[in-house]
């Protein structure tokens, strides 16, 4: 039924406007509840041994990708989806800000933001230049590049409503980042006692080379806290890195959209709240005399539930068959693009 249909049918059955309303509203909740209980049950199979590898991330899209290629989109449900897929992903980017300690990045981690620049800066060149090669889905690697060189899925998320990438691109790249990271930070773990390297330099290295900071945690811990606290800084300053490389990405998209007589852009607002947070959390949350450890260990396991139930709202519109013919050229891509940065960033620690 088209608008003008609908709008004459509300002029002539008042009652309709109503139903329709109430509709919508079972449609925002149950759809909402659908992808939390996803949710759930990726941080359950998260816990399993093996999966823990890949987190609950990656095992809600896989679940979700799953109930989409057996029973089809459930399209009663696609309001409260959508909200999950749009507005939680916003909510959870501004919550993942208060993990940005600014006075550390500041005062620690000024050399470390060079290496960051330039990390981010290869993985997006290289990466892009080895998709073009390969003509590989550009929107995809674009995404891809970002997420290697900064954090992961929440780069992702972050720039992704800002080039405009379709949903389903999102969830690919998040689920092959996912799955990336993984493999590369097990591969660490197994090279650290071989590699002639000190553990500060290890953690270090993880930490200016791999995608998230989960996998970052993952393959610094056998090497103790001090290496892991190094990895840990130096991730987070690659995390800083993302606002003005938002910044620089909406430059981008402005320009090209004048150029193309595109539609009025859209500011991402979210963006402001990333930062208003990553200042909160610095300044304000970071004090344990205001906010414990404990507080702040639950409100990180909120941010990640809360982007995991986003990223199945994301997975639910990924077709297995596209995946195999769209995902193969930038999954390669991202390999070659990890396996050079994780050789180069060795030799520069």
């Amino acid at each position: 039924m088209n608008p003008l249909e609908q709008k004459a049918l509300i002029l002539t059955n008042p009652n309709h406007e109503k139903q329709a309303k109430k509709k919508l509203n079972v449609s925002l909740v149950y759809g909402i509840g659908f992808t939390f209980i996803i949710a759930l049950s990726g941080f359950f199979l998260a816990a399993i041994p093996g999966l823990n590898r890949i987190g609950p991330l990656a095992c809600a899209i896989l679940l979700a990708v799953i109930y989409r290629q057996i029973f089809g989109y459930p399209e009663r449900l696609r309001t409260g989806i959508q909200f999950s897929a749009k507005k939680l992903l916003r909510f959870a980017i501004i919550l993942y800000g208060l993990k940005l300690n600014m006075i550390v990045i500041f005062h620690e981690g000024f050399p470390l933001l060079l290496k960051g620049a330039v990390t981010i800066i290869f993985s997006i060149v290289v990466l892009m230049f080895i998709a073009k090669l390969l003509k590989a889905d550009l929107n995809l690697s674009l995404l891809l590049s970002v997420g290697t060189g900064i954090c992961g899925a929440a780069a992702i998320a972050a720039v992704s409503p800002i080039i405009k990438a379709k949903d389903e691109d999102t969830a690919m790249g998040v689920g092959i980042i996912a799955l990336v990271g993984t493999v590369f930070s097990i591969i660490y773990t197994l090279l650290f006692p071989l590699l002639p390297i000190s553990s500060i330099d290890y953690g270090t290295w993880v930490g200016i080379s791999l995608h998230e900071i989960g996998h970052v945690a993952l393959a610094a811990v056998p090497a103790g806290q001090d290496a892991l606290a190094h990895a840990l800084l130096a991730k987070l300053s690659r995390v800083f890195l993302l606002i003005p490389l938002c910044f620089i990405l909406m430059f981008w998209m402005k320009k090209n959209g004048k150029m193309e007589g595109e539609a009025k852009f859209e500011f991402p607002w979210f963006l402001i709240g990333f930062i208003v947070m990553s200042f909160v959390g610095t300044y304000i949350m970071g004090s344990e005399v205001l906010v414990s450890d404990s507080i702040m260990t639950d409100i990180a396991t909120l941010t990640s539930f809360i982007l995991t139930m986003s990223m199945t709202g994301l997975g639910l519109n990924i077709s297995l068959k596209e995946l195999r013919t769209k995902a193969i050229r930038p999954l390669i891509a991202i390999i070659i693009t990890s396996l050079l940065l994780t050789i180069l960033t060795y030799y520069s620690i």
